[in-house]
């Protein structure tokens, strides 16, 4: 390149959404039509230099399912530089999906690239609805300098000077990105957004035309002399003219040298040519900056039904199926990598942004259901089986005191972090196998002959333990041995329904049911048998329940006040429900124009106590709300002609519809915070539903769970914002606080949430967004976008003083995480009745992962400091080998000599440990 004169790199790609607009086997066929024409360009013209797949292998694996034979030819084409590779799996939308999702799909992406050639190292995010804070310290620790992204900063233009403070505003397409730990990255922003080379003319006349436009507006943000024109854009075919057309930009534009350009050449160029000053942004990149009508936050409550579907897949595979594996295998179980491997990258393919976000037509739906239901499916059988091996290392030889018929088993924590929580459990006892040549009705009566529904549950130091029990009657089952055919059986069932003993971070405690014949106890099957052994009520009034820690005073309206004991503080009005109506799209929230919220605030419910034991109490409340029924007749046309949403006159519907509302809300005898459960009726069309949470406090900043931080958010957005709405993104939690008191609000998959502006700092938490359209460039609607029918949504209140969140958020994240439950039987065994796997302590500390590393075979463990202050993490001692510390690709580092490690502020910090399995 010709150091003295201006260069043009011209990067060739496609942005590839799997699906959006159609569904992913449309647009399957596209990309297969994209790829076939590409790789006959590179045959057919030797100045075809390179194109960029979308920093994703997903489309290699794609083009594959169709033509296996091409990949020798796929590899070739990545060696020699012509096609790029990775360096994730698919583009993530980052808030959306969890930060362990994040890490697998860099991992993932980065293994599947390396089986190609040169993995591209560029921290690709040209579409992302946002960027996560942390990405500069994720993308160091994987050996990437630089990203590009497309959102989030303000391109300023020549006209501005550098600000030495950290900003979401620069003169120059360039800057530096910091991760909030202090890790940088050169950040390159699509300026003139990652299209801005498309299609470029061969005509003489039209290519003078382009280029004067395109050359000016690269040059007007550009803070070198390489100029960026990115040739494609969403499903762009490949311009298989465009060396002519380079040609003739060569001939108009003497002054100029036109590259066909690849990113690696185009980055190191940059990199040699940066002036001595750029701008310096800091975290998270939002759109916070903009008037804040396009940040595209409102994604997070579109299809609630696909986030909940989605935490409950991601909480399953990271949080239960790859810790109890580990945990098997440190005790001589295989670790499944493969099976893993298979049911993330199932998973991961709903991750892409138009996918995740709920902002496409509604087949990717159907299909994204199907996903979730096969990795969800991969993920509870791996953990049942991890869960049914660590039972028999179990010693649960105490129990051979209360009988043959005595049922153990185990309760297993893998949340990272300790507690007591309520567990139902399913046990059975008298199991009586059977083979075809019986018959198996009267195999079924002679269990239920023989068994009972009466008797007792211990833990593992014969204490008798409060519970409640349901009796399930004689069912089927079957087993599944390793080494013979099936066997079947019928056996009594029992549901148990009680509060552990404080169960270690990752690690299990074993119970026994015992039975003992009542003559006093009915047999029917379907009576609930309370067999509760304590007589302590947490209901203290008609509609009040407290513990040592909160007391819960429902009132007239269904709405509630919560007081905290810890720090004495009360809080009023917590749950009322708001109702508006959305006239606008799966991707943006739109009020209509005089539109008045409807609430539950003063309307009577119905209440009625349905719980009432020692170790949690419960109420049920109702609301019927009349609302209108959709939008007015307007909307339906105002769709079909493309009337930008912020032009919309339509409002409500005058026909109004009962929108029933059932709120049980819970406390557990040893919990921190009130849990509740909303299930919704839903018969209208366009609406949004919330949940109010005054927290009483004003506040200028709040704080929101993100991707491997707790983010301090501004509740008043900059002085550019104009939407009246500022609905931000969260992973578990939201967090209002001073120095005296605060509220957390947890959510399972409920990504969205709202700090009002008003002077009790209310957290508006979206439950239920329903629009019928997707919006962007065309009228395409998305009936099953209204989310009719029955809807649900599990949350969470947690009181706090402000000095104290860190602990509340601890519940917050263990509140996101089921007991795994595994029959045990009595035998002896190589570990104890009350395991402890992993035993960390850590002020301020986030526990993330446990996991085995692919590559090493060793435990890979992960945390990452939730504050600016540096914090020191105490390890356990291992059975055998070290611990070293290592990175987000899992990479070996140094040793660590010390049981204790420094974690320095807002650190993301992984650690490996090589364990030899038990020989047991």
């Amino acid at each position: 390149m010709n150091p003295t004169k201006p260069v043009i790199h011209v990067v060739s790609h496609t942005h590839w959404d799997r699906e959006w607009y159609m569904p992913y086997e449309a647009h399957h066929v596209k990309l297969i039509e994209t790829m076939d024409t590409l790789l006959e360009t590179f045959e057919r013209d030797s100045e075809f230099r390179s194109f960029y797949l979308d920093g994703q292998t997903i489309v290699l694996e794609d083009y594959l399912q169709v033509y296996p034979e091409r990949r020798e030819l796929l590899e070739r084409l990545v060696q020699e530089g012509k096609l790029s590779a990775g360096p994730w799996y698919i583009l993530q939308d980052e808030f959306l999906t969890s930060s362990e999702a994040n890490i697998r799909n860099l991992q993932i992406g980065h293994r599947d690239a390396a089986g190609f050639g040169p993995v591209s190292k560029l921290g690709y995010f040209p579409d992302s609805f946002g960027n996560m804070g942390q990405a500069a310290q994720i993308l160091q620790q994987a050996g990437i300098d630089t990203a590009v992204f497309g959102r989030g900063v303000k391109a300023t233009g020549f006209n501005n000077q550098v600000d030495d403070s950290a900003s979401l505003e620069s003169p120059y397409s360039e800057l530096y990105w910091e991760s909030p730990d202090g890790s940088r990255v050169l950040g390159i922003l699509f300026a003139n957004w990652y299209n801005n080379g498309m299609e470029i003319p061969v005509d003489r006349e039209e290519a003078k035309r382009y280029w004067d436009h395109r050359i000016a507006m690269a040059q007007k943000y550009a803070s070198t002399p390489h100029l960026l024109l990115m040739n494609g854009c969403d499903h762009q075919p490949v311009q298989t003219d465009l060396s002519e057309a380079l040609r003739v930009a060569r001939e108009l534009y003497p002054d100029y040298e036109f590259v066909h350009s690849n990113f690696e050449d185009y980055v190191a160029s940059v990199q040699a040519s940066l002036p001595d000053r750029l701008s310096v942004t800091r975290g998270e990149l939002r759109g916070q900056r903009t008037d804040g009508w396009f940040t595209l936050a409102n994604t997070a409550s579109a299809r609630v039904y696909i986030k909940q579907l989605n935490a409950h897949n991601q909480t399953l595979l990271e949080k239960v199926a790859e810790p109890l594996a580990a945990v098997a295998s440190l005790l001589g179980k295989p670790y499944p990598h493969a099976l893993l491997n298979y049911a993330w990258k199932t998973l991961m393919q709903n991750h892409p942004h138009d996918s995740i976000c709920g902002c496409s037509v509604d087949e990717v739906y159907h299909e994204m259901k199907t996903r979730f239901a096969k990795s969800t499916e991969v993920a509870r059988s791996l953990s049942e089986e991890s869960a049914k091996f660590i039972a028999a290392q179990a010693d649960t030889s105490a129990f051979a005191a209360y009988g043959e018929s005595a049922e153990p088993f185990i309760v297993l924590n893998t949340s990272g972090y300790e507690g007591k929580n309520v567990v139902t459990v399913e046990v059975e006892w008298s199991k009586r196998y059977f083979n075809q040549s019986e018959d198996p009705i009267a195999v079924a009566r002679e269990v239920a002959d023989r068994t009972h529904a009466s008797g007792y549950l211990v833990n593992d130091k014969g204490e008798r333990i409060d519970h409640t029990l349901i009796d399930l009657g004689i069912r089927f089952g079957y087993d599944l041995p390793k080494d013979k055919f099936r066997a079947p059986y019928y056996a009594r069932a029992l549901r148990l329904t009680f509060e552990t003993d404080q169960l270690p971070a990752i690690g299990f405690r074993a119970y026994a049911w015992v039975p003992e014949r009542n003559d006093q106890t009915t047999q029917d099957t379907a009576a609930v048998l309370a067999a509760v052994t304590g007589n302590v009520s947490l209901v203290t009034g008609d509609w009040t329940m407290e513990n040592d820690k909160i007391r819960i005073t429902i009132v007239g309206d269904g709405s509630f006040e919560l007081f905290d004991k810890l720090n004495g503080e009360a809080y009023a009005g917590l749950g009322v429900y708001e109702n508006v109506g959305d006239i606008g799209n799966e991707y943006i929230f739109m009020q209509p124009h005089g539109d008045q919220a409807i609430t539950t605030k003063g309307l009577p419910a119905a209440i009625r106590l349905i719980e009432d034991t020692p170790y949690r109490a419960a109420f049920e409340i109702t609301h019927v709300v009349a609302i209108p029924d959709g939008a007015d007749s307007r909307l339906a046309g105002e769709v079909a002609t493309m009337v930008p949403f912020m032009k919309r006159q339509a409002g409500r519907s005058d026909r109004m519809v009962p929108l029933t509302i059932k709120t049980t809300i819970s406390l557990d005898r040893s919990g921190r915070g009130v849990r509740i459960r909303t299930d919704i009726d839903n018969q209208s069309k366009d609406h949004r539903l919330r949940a109010l949470v005054p927290a009483g406090v004003k506040s200028a900043v709040h704080y929101a769970d993100s991707i491997f931080e707790v983010a301090e958010r501004q509740t008043v957005p900059a002085p550019e914002w104009q939407n009246p709405s500022n609905c931000q993104h969260m992973q578990a939690f939201v967090d209002v606080h001073n120095e005296q008191r605060g509220l957390v609000v947890a959510g399972k998959g409920l990504n969205e949430y709202e700090v009002l502006q008003d002077a009790a700092g209310t957290i508006a938490l979206t439950l239920l967004r329903s629009v019928g359209e997707l919006g962007d460039w065309g009228v395409f609607p998305t009936p099953d976008a209204q989310c009719l029918g029955r809807q649900y949504a599990e949350w969470m209140i947690i009181p706090h003083g402000g000095d104290r969140r860190f602990s509340a958020y601890r519940e917050a994240y263990r509140f996101q995480v089921p007991n795994t439950v595994a029959a045990a039987g009595i035998h002896e065994g190589a570990v104890d009745s009350r395991a402890s796997f992993l035993d960390w302590e850590g002020e301020r500390l986030a526990f993330s992962s446990l996991k085995v590393g692919e590559a090493s075979d060793d435990w890979m463990m992960r945390w990452y400091n939730l504050s600016d202050s540096p914090t020191e993490l105490t390890l356990p001692t291992p059975p055998t080998g070290s611990f070293y510390n290592s990175d987000v690709m899992e990479q070996r580092g140094n040793t660590i000599e010390a049981s204790t490690t420094a974690i320095g502020g807002y650190s993301i910090s992984t650690f490996g440990c090589q364990l030899q399995a038990s020989d047991n």
